[in-house]
């Protein structure tokens, strides 16, 4: 759970910045997202190997072009 005290003196602005940093981090809206609705186990095993062809593919891309020509 994010939570954020307020300083003497902080205006409201800079103490809903840190909140949101810290929500990000905290990866919480993601986790939100994730249990919003449910996935059948077949489905989110088919989620899971798209993402993970998805990574590769740009890993593979990401290789070629940082190698220089020969």
């Amino acid at each position: 759970m994010a939570e954020v005290y307020i300083v003497d003196g902080e205006t409201i602005e800079s103490a809903l910045r840190r909140f949101k940093r810290k929500v990000l981090q905290e990866d919480i809206i993601k986790e939100t997202k994730r249990h919003s609705f449910y996935l059948k186990p077949g489905e989110k095993k088919r989620i899971k190997s798209a993402l993970a062809r998805k990574r590769n593919r740009k890993r593979r891309t990401r290789d070629t072009v940082a190698e220089p020509a020969r």
